[in-house]
């Protein structure tokens, strides 16, 4: 059983009266007077909207991501292939959102793109078996897990290299109904792919993951998980035009700044 009966894509943007959550159809926004995973429901106000009035979609308390979770591109860092999901966290203040920049920190002298599906929680899960994991969802979208490959290096672990502002940039929305195990990945730099793989390729689904998940942690509703990137990753510049794309999903486009 699905968390939303019916399909949705859910944005949160600017509008006449604020800024606020809306389910987004075509190019009319009708307003949600909450989160949707905070029992958010249509108001009865509606606009037009653009893509410039787009924010960021998400507000987890967490942001739960998964590494090496592609063979290829454990083998292309020297990785071996893990045996249970690599867990690490991003903080929420490294969330950005769509037409917005990715800020290259001065402590580091390589960062690195890596295109990824975000799972968004409707509901709490706990402890949750897999072949419940998915009722637990409300939905997907794409981000962009940016690394400060060097400083991951030093540092023999994540956090560092993971957590600055901006090194965490999911959009364009929510998108309700996916197959989460047959969607194309995609980066491109500069209007060049660099990455193109596929769910299918994860060496831990997402059922695995939000179930294995759960038993170390609670993942309150509007958590987000990420879930891994296929091989292909790469340095970013400053004014690198930089563009993540979820087959059934959209295009999160991003900018690089120094």
């Amino acid at each position: 059983m699905r968390y939303l009966v019916d399909a949705m894509r859910i944005g949160f943007l600017r509008a006449p009266t604020g800024t606020r959550f809306a389910r987004l159809d075509g190019s009319r926004a009708f307003a949600l007077s909450d989160a949707p995973w905070r029992g958010g429901r249509e108001t009865g106000e509606t606009w037009a909207w653009s893509e410039a009035d787009l924010g960021c979609p998400v507000q987890p308390s967490k942001i739960v991501c998964i590494g090496r979770n592609y063979a290829a591109h454990a083998r292309e860092l020297g990785h071996e292939i893990p045996s249970e999901p690599l867990i690490f966290l991003k903080p929420p203040s490294a969330l950005t959102g769509p037409g917005d920049a990715v800020r290259l920190p001065p402590e580091s002298v390589r960062v690195e793109h890596e295109a990824e599906l975000a799972v968004v929680l409707g509901k709490r899960a706990k402890s949750v078996a897999k072949a419940d994991a998915l009722s637990h969802v409300l939905g997907y979208s794409c981000a962009c897990d940016v690394t400060a490959r060097d400083l991951q290096k030093k540092d023999v672990q994540f956090t560092r290299a993971k957590g600055f502002d901006t090194f965490c940039p999911v959009g364009p929305w929510i998108e309700t109904e996916l197959d989460p195990a047959a969607a194309q990945v995609r980066c491109r730099v500069d209007g060049k792919t660099k990455q193109d793989g596929s769910t299918a390729q994860m060496i831990f689904d997402v059922p695995t993951v939000i179930a294995y998940v759960s038993r170390m942690m609670t993942l309150e509703p509007g958590d987000v998980i990420l879930t891994g990137t296929p091989e292909g990753v790469g340095p970013l510049v400053a004014g690198n035009a930089l563009e993540v794309e979820i087959s059934g999903v959209g295009v999160l486009k991003l900018r690089v700044e120094a």
